[in-house]
Protein backbone atom coordinates (compact mmCIF):
# COMPACT_ATOMS: atom_id res chain seq x y z
CA UNK A 1 0.00 0.00 0.00
CA UNK A 2 1.20 3.37 -1.02
CA UNK A 3 1.56 5.84 1.95
CA UNK A 4 -0.12 8.82 1.91
CA UNK A 5 3.05 10.98 1.82
CA UNK A 6 4.28 9.71 -0.88
CA UNK A 7 1.07 10.39 -3.26
CA UNK A 8 1.21 14.14 -1.86
CA UNK A 9 4.82 14.00 -2.68
CA UNK A 10 4.43 12.76 -6.33
CA UNK A 11 1.39 15.39 -6.69
CA UNK A 12 3.54 18.00 -5.57
CA UNK A 13 6.70 17.17 -6.95
CA UNK A 14 5.73 16.83 -10.36
CA UNK A 15 3.50 20.05 -10.98
CA UNK A 16 6.43 21.93 -9.10
CA UNK A 17 9.26 20.74 -11.70
CA UNK A 18 7.49 21.43 -14.43
CA UNK A 19 6.29 25.05 -13.29
CA UNK A 20 10.53 25.69 -12.61
CA UNK A 21 10.83 24.39 -16.17
CA UNK A 22 8.26 26.68 -17.61
CA UNK A 23 9.49 29.57 -15.55
CA UNK A 24 13.06 28.62 -16.43
CA UNK A 25 12.43 28.62 -20.18
CA UNK A 26 10.52 31.65 -19.92
CA UNK A 27 13.50 33.33 -18.13
CA UNK A 28 15.44 32.52 -21.32
CA UNK A 29 12.78 33.13 -24.10
CA UNK A 30 14.68 36.78 -24.68
CA UNK A 31 17.84 36.00 -24.05
CA UNK A 32 20.37 36.91 -26.96
CA UNK A 33 21.48 35.72 -29.85
CA UNK A 34 17.66 33.61 -31.01
CA UNK A 35 17.96 31.08 -32.23
CA UNK A 36 16.03 31.66 -35.84
CA UNK A 37 17.22 29.00 -37.73
CA UNK A 38 16.01 26.19 -35.36
CA UNK A 39 12.85 28.23 -34.63
CA UNK A 40 11.84 28.54 -38.58
CA UNK A 41 12.77 24.53 -39.22
CA UNK A 42 10.74 23.84 -36.19
CA UNK A 43 7.74 26.06 -37.48
CA UNK A 44 8.18 24.89 -40.84
CA UNK A 45 7.74 21.19 -39.04
CA UNK A 46 4.81 22.19 -37.08
CA UNK A 47 2.81 23.57 -39.75
CA UNK A 48 3.65 20.51 -41.95
CA UNK A 49 2.36 17.97 -39.77
CA UNK A 50 -0.88 19.87 -38.69
CA UNK A 51 -2.35 22.45 -41.22
CA UNK A 52 -3.72 18.78 -43.06
CA UNK A 53 -4.88 17.03 -39.92
CA UNK A 54 -6.51 20.62 -38.80
CA UNK A 55 -7.89 20.78 -42.01
CA UNK A 56 -9.65 18.06 -42.12
CA UNK A 57 -10.72 17.66 -38.68
CA UNK A 58 -12.64 21.26 -38.73
CA UNK A 59 -14.85 20.26 -41.31
CA UNK A 60 -17.19 17.50 -39.54
CA UNK A 61 -16.52 19.23 -36.64
CA UNK A 62 -17.74 22.26 -38.23
CA UNK A 63 -21.13 19.96 -39.66
CA UNK A 64 -21.71 18.34 -36.32
CA UNK A 65 -21.88 21.88 -34.58
CA UNK A 66 -23.87 22.81 -37.56
CA UNK A 67 -26.11 20.14 -36.52
CA UNK A 68 -27.08 20.50 -33.50
CA UNK A 69 -27.18 23.87 -33.17
CA UNK A 70 -29.70 24.09 -36.53
CA UNK A 71 -32.02 21.49 -34.78
CA UNK A 72 -31.97 23.27 -32.04
CA UNK A 73 -32.27 26.81 -32.61
CA UNK A 74 -35.48 25.40 -35.36
CA UNK A 75 -37.45 24.60 -32.09
CA UNK A 76 -37.86 27.90 -30.99
CA UNK A 77 -38.25 28.92 -34.08
CA UNK A 78 -34.89 31.20 -35.09
CA UNK A 79 -33.36 29.54 -38.10
CA UNK A 80 -32.38 32.74 -39.19
CA UNK A 81 -29.51 32.51 -36.23
CA UNK A 82 -27.59 29.22 -37.73
CA UNK A 83 -25.07 31.40 -39.33
CA UNK A 84 -23.73 33.51 -36.51
CA UNK A 85 -24.34 30.22 -34.18
CA UNK A 86 -22.09 28.35 -36.40
CA UNK A 87 -19.57 31.44 -36.47
CA UNK A 88 -19.67 32.03 -32.49
CA UNK A 89 -19.10 28.22 -32.30
CA UNK A 90 -16.10 28.23 -34.35
CA UNK A 91 -14.44 30.89 -33.41
CA UNK A 92 -14.95 30.64 -29.69
CA UNK A 93 -13.93 27.10 -28.93
CA UNK A 94 -13.52 24.99 -32.20
CA UNK A 95 -11.08 26.64 -34.10
CA UNK A 96 -8.89 26.69 -30.47
CA UNK A 97 -9.26 23.66 -29.27
CA UNK A 98 -8.84 21.76 -32.60
CA UNK A 99 -5.56 23.47 -33.29
CA UNK A 100 -4.35 22.80 -30.02
CA UNK A 101 -5.15 18.99 -29.62
CA UNK A 102 -3.59 18.57 -33.39
CA UNK A 103 -0.37 20.40 -32.38
CA UNK A 104 -0.02 18.76 -28.87
CA UNK A 105 -1.15 15.08 -30.21
CA UNK A 106 1.20 15.22 -34.25
CA UNK A 107 3.88 18.27 -33.14
CA UNK A 108 3.86 18.03 -29.61
CA UNK A 109 4.66 14.00 -29.52
CA UNK A 110 7.37 14.10 -32.38
CA UNK A 111 9.27 17.57 -30.19
CA UNK A 112 8.94 15.38 -27.20
CA UNK A 113 10.02 12.09 -29.13
CA UNK A 114 12.98 14.10 -30.61
CA UNK A 115 13.92 15.31 -27.23
CA UNK A 116 13.86 12.31 -25.47
CA UNK A 117 15.93 10.58 -28.40
CA UNK A 118 18.49 13.06 -27.48
CA UNK A 119 18.14 12.68 -23.35
CA UNK A 120 18.88 8.93 -23.28
CA UNK A 121 21.41 9.09 -26.19
CA UNK A 122 23.25 11.97 -23.66
CA UNK A 123 23.41 14.54 -26.32
CA UNK A 124 21.59 17.04 -23.73
CA UNK A 125 24.31 16.37 -20.85
CA UNK A 126 27.05 17.01 -23.90
CA UNK A 127 25.58 20.43 -24.49
CA UNK A 128 25.49 21.45 -20.51
CA UNK A 129 29.54 20.42 -21.15
CA UNK A 130 30.06 22.44 -23.54
CA UNK A 131 28.78 25.09 -21.60
CA UNK A 132 25.84 25.56 -23.75
CA UNK A 133 22.40 25.89 -22.08
CA UNK A 134 19.64 23.30 -23.77
CA UNK A 135 16.96 25.68 -22.68
CA UNK A 136 17.99 28.21 -25.19
CA UNK A 137 19.39 26.21 -27.68
CA UNK A 138 16.58 23.50 -28.36
CA UNK A 139 13.62 24.61 -25.93
CA UNK A 140 12.91 27.93 -26.58
CA UNK A 141 12.52 27.70 -30.62
CA UNK A 142 10.24 24.93 -30.48
CA UNK A 143 8.19 26.44 -27.68
CA UNK A 144 7.82 29.26 -29.67
CA UNK A 145 7.55 27.81 -33.02
CA UNK A 146 4.34 25.83 -31.85
CA UNK A 147 3.05 28.99 -30.48
CA UNK A 148 3.73 30.97 -33.86
CA UNK A 149 2.21 27.79 -35.91
CA UNK A 150 -0.42 27.52 -33.73
CA UNK A 151 -2.18 31.04 -33.97
CA UNK A 152 -1.88 30.68 -37.94
CA UNK A 153 -3.77 27.47 -37.93
CA UNK A 154 -6.49 28.69 -35.80
CA UNK A 155 -7.62 31.36 -38.33
CA UNK A 156 -7.04 28.56 -40.76
CA UNK A 157 -9.71 26.27 -38.83
CA UNK A 158 -11.99 28.60 -38.15
CA UNK A 159 -12.28 29.38 -41.86
CA UNK A 160 -12.49 25.79 -42.91
CA UNK A 161 -15.16 25.10 -39.96
CA UNK A 162 -17.34 28.46 -41.43
CA UNK A 163 -17.27 26.85 -44.45
CA UNK A 164 -18.49 23.47 -43.84
CA UNK A 165 -21.17 24.49 -42.12
CA UNK A 166 -22.28 26.91 -44.44
CA UNK A 167 -21.99 23.61 -46.90
CA UNK A 168 -23.69 21.42 -44.47
CA UNK A 169 -26.73 23.96 -43.47
CA UNK A 170 -27.79 24.94 -47.51
CA UNK A 171 -27.10 21.60 -48.83
CA UNK A 172 -28.32 19.09 -46.07
CA UNK A 173 -30.46 21.03 -43.53
CA UNK A 174 -32.29 23.29 -46.67
CA UNK A 175 -31.26 26.61 -44.94
CA UNK A 176 -30.75 30.05 -46.51
CA UNK A 177 -27.39 31.16 -47.93
CA UNK A 178 -28.63 34.60 -47.66
CA UNK A 179 -30.08 34.40 -43.97
CA UNK A 180 -27.04 32.30 -43.18
CA UNK A 181 -24.25 34.79 -44.14
CA UNK A 182 -26.57 37.75 -43.55
CA UNK A 183 -26.61 36.46 -39.47
CA UNK A 184 -22.80 36.69 -39.22
CA UNK A 185 -23.00 39.74 -36.80
CA UNK A 186 -25.86 39.15 -34.76
CA UNK A 187 -24.52 37.00 -31.89
CA UNK A 188 -20.15 37.23 -33.49
CA UNK A 189 -17.90 40.25 -32.32
CA UNK A 190 -14.83 41.34 -32.91
CA UNK A 191 -13.54 40.90 -29.23
CA UNK A 192 -14.40 36.78 -30.25
CA UNK A 193 -11.57 36.93 -33.07
CA UNK A 194 -9.18 37.86 -30.46
CA UNK A 195 -10.11 35.72 -27.57
CA UNK A 196 -9.49 32.90 -29.92
CA UNK A 197 -6.29 33.75 -30.77
CA UNK A 198 -4.96 34.56 -27.94
CA UNK A 199 -6.48 31.20 -26.77
CA UNK A 200 -4.05 29.47 -29.56
CA UNK A 201 -1.07 30.93 -28.73
CA UNK A 202 -1.36 29.77 -24.95
CA UNK A 203 -2.06 26.35 -26.15
CA UNK A 204 0.81 26.33 -28.30
CA UNK A 205 2.74 27.03 -25.32
CA UNK A 206 1.27 25.03 -23.31
CA UNK A 207 2.02 22.14 -26.06
CA UNK A 208 5.67 23.03 -26.36
CA UNK A 209 6.21 23.72 -22.93
CA UNK A 210 4.71 19.89 -22.02
CA UNK A 211 6.88 18.20 -25.10
CA UNK A 212 9.53 19.57 -23.80
CA UNK A 213 9.85 18.88 -20.35
CA UNK A 214 8.85 15.44 -20.65
CA UNK A 215 11.45 15.10 -23.96
CA UNK A 216 14.44 16.08 -21.37
CA UNK A 217 13.13 14.08 -18.15
CA UNK A 218 12.70 11.15 -20.35
CA UNK A 219 14.50 8.30 -18.95
CA UNK A 220 14.64 4.17 -19.17
CA UNK A 221 16.04 3.64 -22.43
CA UNK A 222 13.27 4.05 -25.70
CA UNK A 223 10.70 2.38 -23.69
CA UNK A 224 11.30 5.24 -21.28
CA UNK A 225 10.55 7.88 -24.32
CA UNK A 226 7.57 6.27 -25.28
CA UNK A 227 6.08 6.56 -21.66
CA UNK A 228 6.92 10.35 -22.33
CA UNK A 229 5.14 10.53 -25.44
CA UNK A 230 2.41 9.07 -23.71
CA UNK A 231 1.98 11.06 -21.17
CA UNK A 232 3.03 14.03 -23.14
CA UNK A 233 -0.37 13.58 -25.37
CA UNK A 234 -2.59 13.09 -22.08
CA UNK A 235 -1.13 15.50 -20.08
CA UNK A 236 -1.64 18.39 -22.84
CA UNK A 237 -5.26 17.43 -23.30
CA UNK A 238 -6.04 17.75 -19.71
CA UNK A 239 -4.09 21.29 -19.22
CA UNK A 240 -5.65 22.16 -22.92
CA UNK A 241 -9.32 21.47 -21.48
CA UNK A 242 -8.36 23.26 -17.44
CA UNK A 243 -7.23 26.35 -19.30
CA UNK A 244 -10.04 26.74 -21.98
CA UNK A 245 -12.71 26.50 -19.33
CA UNK A 246 -10.75 29.32 -17.35
CA UNK A 247 -10.19 31.65 -20.16
CA UNK A 248 -13.56 30.92 -21.46
CA UNK A 249 -14.97 31.86 -18.14
CA UNK A 250 -12.85 34.79 -17.68
CA UNK A 251 -13.85 36.08 -21.11
CA UNK A 252 -17.45 35.90 -20.24
CA UNK A 253 -16.88 37.85 -17.29
CA UNK A 254 -14.81 40.66 -19.21
CA UNK A 255 -16.57 41.22 -22.53
CA UNK A 256 -20.33 41.94 -22.77
CA UNK A 257 -22.04 39.71 -24.94
CA UNK A 258 -24.19 40.99 -27.67
CA UNK A 259 -28.18 39.96 -27.86
CA UNK A 260 -30.54 39.05 -30.34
Amino acid sequence: MVAPSAVVHGLLVGPGRFFAFAGATLRVMFRRPFQWREFLQQAWFVAGVSVLPTALVSIPIGAILTLQVGNLIRQFGAQSYTGTTAVVANVREGGPMITALVVAGAAGSAICADLGARTIREEIDALEVLGIDPLHRLVVPRVLATAFVAVFLNGTVSVVGILGSYVFNVLVQDGSPGAYLASFGSLAQLADLYQALVKALVFGLTAGLVASYKGLTAGGGPKGVGDAVNQTVVLTFVLLFVENFVMSALYFQIVPQKGM
